[in-house]
């Protein structure tokens, strides 16, 4: 059974920094692509960043370009998202996610951005989510 594994959310003050971790237990294959989404309270998830694992091709939702940094570690089967300069609207739930299939990865990111949310949520394998609060 295939699992994803988010930890690293914290409460941080404006400014700061803060590195979390997705770990992938389960899987046969590699994931394709994995992606760091959030959902802020009250609002729907969004895109922050995504990775096609094979090229190392990375995307980023404008709202945190320049500022966070997603990578991967493949012999520990472990996805991150280097976060800094936080800032209080970064405030959010945040999940890793899983590409089903190359096809999909290909698909999904085939413009250069992370790609429709609906397509992941109903394709992709999730975690439960770790949180970060942002204070200013």
């Amino acid at each position: 059974q295939v699992q994803l594994q988010e930890s690293g959310g914290s409460s941080v003050q404006a400014g700061g920094s803060l590195r979390l971790s997705c770990e992938a237990s389960g899987y046969t294959d590699s994931p394709y692509c994995m992606g760091w989404f959030r959902q802020p309270p009250g609002k729907e998830r969004e895109g922050v960043a995504a990775i096609y694992t094979a090229g190392g091709s990375t995307y980023y939702a404008d709202s945190v370009k320049g500022r966070f940094t997603i990578s991967q570690d493949n012999a520990k089967n472990t996805l991150y998202l280097q976060m800094n300069a936080l800032k209080p609207e970064d405030t959010a739930m945040y999940y890793c996610a899983a590409g089903p299939t190359n096809r999909f990865c290909l698909d999904t990111l085939y413009y250069g951005t992370i790609g429709s949310i609906a397509d992941w949520s109903d394709s992709a394998d999730w975690g439960q989510g770790t949180q970060v609060t942002v204070s200013s």
